[in-house]
């Protein structure tokens, strides 16, 4: 039996994504099923091509960019010019239509890159404007009659951080319902094993556990910080892939990592189901993890919800709103969104409990913390001369910080981030959300620099 003509076939044959290539697609294919030949399907559909068909340039027109930032020192200046560098290259990108950065926005790559903070508009779906780390997200849940301290202790003993899953015996499958969406999915076939090996992760970087307090009641809460770990990692690359044959074909100037999936195609469609996929098994990886700790405590809880902020959601007119370390502030930004969202800040500051103001000016988005004015290398090298364990300790004081690994990481550190004062009063100032409540810190788990022993260093020294 001979397979069918996907849309990939077409591109690679000539044909360029546009309105008309959907009923050229479906055309190729009904041949196909009435005993044509495949060249005569293929030959048949590029006949349904207009003429005039020509590569998108970049574009010279300037695009809507909003800046919800203010620099306030030196190293701020020059992290926002690199910031607007970017953007404004990013915004040549023939299918964008606008853009935003927040008061976290630092730079996240090569020029035209995206930056943490930033807020795309597009038609189409652009895989590198999510990033690898698909949906990396919050989630909170309310704990009733919880220490803080057992509640610490019980999500230490149930999550795990650093490299790969879990180890085998202690691995965890997702519910039914969802690996039949991964099986059902052409780009997730194969990814089913690492949904599994990964459920009940938090990987490493900025990912965190968080205890603390709700300052409104005074209840404890946990508050999770990741995103899709490996399955997320493997639908990045498939993507990047996708997106790169549509970019040699469509607009060979775009930038690789501004490369998109044309809404308007077969591909388009599934990698969106792929997104919502990765979604729902991310929301169902913090549950597991809040759920556990639940169990280890035997307490009641009281309220839970999440939000994402590496993801893409689309809105009523149509467009792909790409946010790459921002949080939704818009209503009904996802089936699941209630009306309050999470924005943490460093281990040492409350985490924000806010509501969205839907500001034009941040084109409905929000923070997604406090972002940083400088690389982690850059970081280290400001505290040359110091021990880890001496900036350890002046750093949290007052909380009980934890690094998973065993070894400390100091870019994880608050000094690593931007001051968090001036992000809560710049969220203020351009009106993107309401702060309604806020988890003050008790203490949180991180990785660590796992890396620092890991077999190949150790054989290197």
């Amino acid at each position: 039996m001979t397979s069918n003509i996907d849309s990939v076939t077409l591109i690679e044959a000539g044909l360029v994504p546009g309105r008309w290539f959907g009923k050229a697609l479906a055309e190729a294919n009904r041949i196909l099923a009435e005993g044509g030949s495949r060249e005569n399907a293929i030959a048949t559909a590029l006949a349904m091509q207009p003429a005039a068909i020509v590569t998108l340039p970049l574009s010279d027109d300037a695009r809507p960019y909003h800046r919800n930032i203010e620099a306030e020192n030196e190293l701020e200046i020059a992290n926002l010019a690199k910031v607007d560098e970017s953007m404004l290259e990013l915004l040549r990108t023939p299918v964008v239509r606008a853009g935003a950065i927040m008061p976290d926005a630092c730079p996240a790559g090569p020029l035209g890159t995206i930056p943490v903070g930033g807020v795309v508009v597009s038609e189409g779906i652009h895989p590198g404007m999510h990033s690898a780390d698909i949906c990396c997200s919050m989630m909170i849940t309310v704990f009733k009659d919880a220490d803080p301290k057992s509640l610490l202790d019980a999500v230490q003993a149930v999550t795990y951080f650093g490299p790969g899953g879990r180890p085998r015996g202690k691995q965890i499958r997702p519910s039914d319902g969802l690996m039949e969406r991964f099986a059902a999915n052409d780009l997730l076939t194969g990814i089913s094993s690492v949904a599994i090996e990964h459920l009940g992760t938090q990987g490493d970087g900025n990912h965190f556990a968080y205890v603390g307090t709700l300052k409104s009641t005074g209840e404890t809460a946990l508050v999770t910080h990741h995103g899709s770990r490996g399955p997320g990692a493997k639908l990045y690359a498939k993507g990047m892939k996708l997106a790169e044959r549509f970019r040699e074909n469509l607009s060979p100037e775009t930038l690789k990592q501004n490369a998109w999936i044309p809404a308007d195609t077969a591909d388009g469609d599934l990698y969106w189901e792929a997104l919502q996929i990765i979604r729902a098994w991310t929301k169902e990886n913090h549950e597991v993890i809040h759920d556990m700790a639940a169990a280890s405590l035997g307490g009641s809880t009281t309220g839970r919800f999440w939000n994402e902020h590496n993801f893409v959601f689309r809105k009523s007119d149509g467009l792909f709103y790409h946010a790459k370390g921002a949080t939704p502030a818009f209503d009904g930004w996802a089936s699941d969104a209630g009306n309050l969202t999470l924005i943490p800040l460093n281990m040492s500051e409350p985490v924000l409990i806010t509501r969205g103001c839907n500001a034009e000016n941040g084109l409905g988005f929000s923070p997604h913390g406090a972002g940083r004015n400088f690389s982690r290398t850059q970081h280290k090298r400001l505290h040359e001369g110091r021990s880890d364990e001496d900036i350890f300790a002046a750093e949290t004081i007052g909380i009980d910080a934890r690094f998973f690994s065993g070894v400390i990481d100091i870019s994880e550190l608050p000094s690593a981030y931007k001051d968090a004062t001036a992000v809560r009063r710049q969220i203020e100032t351009f009106k993107l959300a309401e702060i309604v409540d806020e988890v003050l810190p008790f203490g949180a788990i991180m990785a660590g620099d796992w890396e620092k022993n890991a077999p190949w260093r150790r054989k290197r020294r």
